[in-house]
């Protein structure tokens, strides 16, 4: 099978942070669980596992599994990896994603040791995992890319290098790494030490690292592709009247971040005037693959308190899909730039990608004219802009994300004040006690009020401008057969085979 991805900027699990990256992850590794084609985790290097009746201790009982070296994968091993990914020096950004293990976040922040993270290896195949509160959805994240174990020897011998090159790589998925020309292609092979390789079809994946969707579209037109992601939205009519353009649901939200240490953005009318002077109808019929305008910034698709309603619909609309052009002026005058009037120019950053720079196009120009403000565009390829984001080397960001499991505290819990992944430098007390209320409670009432009174602190407060809801277009040839590719956008190809053609 042929794919594009962009270029991965780490194919270490414990700081991958991307889609592209993830796709690739969660194909040559596997958690102690793994997702369905339903998005539901299913045993995975765990072949069962029993939960305790109040809901916080889980003993996960692992299967005769081997790494792609021969050597046993162990619950030690799982541990280390655990241990090393919520470790202080690691600097992993989604290290958060362990913080619902008893003692772990303290770990991460420093004020606790390794040795009283609840994570323990009872013996070699039973691993013990105490958490802070009953957590739902815990199984789905044993599955995320954060909790995929790695090899201790490996890493320990090569702590900086061991996932760049083949050589290196150790893994426990369906695939292995063969070869990685970076920039240019990396190749996967069916890992016939996988516990189940009896179920994986696919002999080989050639994955074509490339971050231009017309040179993706052009290789999958050309037939060097078998299915490719985000297809340029320039092509979207000629590609739905050919039938090649397929739309799936995705749990995301596209939105700008904005540098709150950066004067004027540090004053909340401003905020709130560019918000207000955006235009989010026009411009989901620029990105036209059916995305919709967001009204706030926790999608639609996560159900609420009630079986039957949704997150999203219970907790209304904060933002117009249409420019509210008067209200802006006037907050704008408020904050004393009438007209734009001694407003600094504004750079918005983001990464290489058209639709990228279509989409900073048109609010550059809703700005200009709404408000009088000139702004200036910059992009950058993945890694920079990301260390850009990280380091605060910007004004206004373009960013966007895909929940990680079905619940609204995978698009909240990010902003807490200095999380790993808040580049806003935008931070609330009142809204980390209550994601904290969130994470440490296990009734279901009491954490969707608090989720909703967050994402009220949020709304109000605008250290981030959401755009649009995603759905994801993307070419697949119509030989590709059973691709999982699953609303939080990660694609399993474990069970996928190409039919002849």
């Amino acid at each position: 099978m042929n794919l594009g991805v962009a270029e991965p900027e780490t194919l270490d699990p414990a700081k991958s942070t991307g889609v592209a990256e993830s796709t690739i992850l969660l194909n040559l590794h596997e958690g102690l669980t793994r997702l369905d084609k339903d998005g539901n985790p299913a045993p995975g290097i765990a072949e069962k596992w029993d939960i305790s009746k109040d809901g916080k201790t889980y003993t996960f009982h692992l299967r005769n599994a081997k790494w792609n070296n021969g050597d046993p994968i162990t619950a030690q091993d799982f541990e280390w990896s655990w241990k090393r990914a919520l470790a202080p020096e690691t600097m992993a950004e989604y290290a958060y994603q362990l913080w619902y293990i008893k003692g772990a976040q303290a770990y991460t922040e420093g004020t606790g040791k390794a040795a009283d993270v609840a994570v323990k290896a009872i013996n070699d195949r039973t691993l013990q995992v105490e958490l802070n509160a009953p957590t739902g959805y815990w199984l789905s994240l044993c599955a995320f890319p954060t909790l995929l174990p790695v090899h201790p020897k490996t890493v320990e011998a090569n702590p900086d290098k061991w996932f760049m090159s083949p050589k290196t790589y150790i893994s426990a998925g369906p695939f292995k790494m063969t070869e990685w020309k970076h920039n240019s292609q990396l190749v996967l092979e069916k890992n016939p030490l996988y516990w189940d390789a009896k179920n994986v079809k696919l002999n080989k994946v050639v994955i074509t690292l490339i971050d231009s969707q017309i040179t993706e579209l052009t290789m999958f037109e050309t037939g060097e592709l078998d299915y490719g992601d985000n297809p340029p939205p320039a092509e979207f009519p000629r590609l739905q009247k050919e039938k090649k353009l397929a739309i799936s649901p995705y749990l995301g939200c596209y939105y700008y971040l904005l540098n709150v240490n950066v004067k004027p953005l540090s004053d909340v009318r401003v905020r709130h005037a560019l918000s207000m002077a955006i235009d989010r109808t026009t411009i989901t019929q620029i990105t036209a693959g059916g995305q919709k305008p967001a009204t706030a910034y926790v999608p639609f698709g996560i159900p609420d308190l009630k079986s039957g309603t949704d997150f999203r619909t219970a907790g209304g609309a904060y933002l117009k899909e249409t420019a509210q052009v008067a209200e802006a002026k006037k907050l704008l005058a408020d904050a004393g730039y009438a007209d734009g009037k001694g407003f600094p120019t504004l750079s918005i950053l983001y990464n290489t990608n058209e639709m990228h720079k279509t989409i900073a196009e048109a609010i550059q120009e809703m700005w200009k004219k709404n408000l009088g403000i000139n702004v200036t565009l910059t992009n950058q390829e993945w890694g920079v802009y990301l260390e850009s984001r990280n380091t605060g080397d910007y004004s206004v960001a373009r960013a966007g994300w895909i929940g990680d499991y079905v619940d609204p505290m995978t698009f909240l819990d990010m902003w807490v004040t200095g999380g790993g992944n808040n580049d806003t430098n935008w931070g609330s007390p009142k809204y980390d006690e209550l994601i904290k209320t969130v994470m440490n409670s296990g009734v279901q009432a009491e954490r969707v009020k608090a989720m909703h009174a967050a994402e009220d602190i949020l709304m109000k407060e605008m250290p981030i401008i959401p755009i649009y809801f995603y759905t994801r277009p993307y070419l697949m040839k119509p030989w590709v057969k059973d691709m999982i590719r699953l609303v939080t956008g990660h694609i399993d190809l474990k069970y996928s085979y190409i039919e002849a053609h």
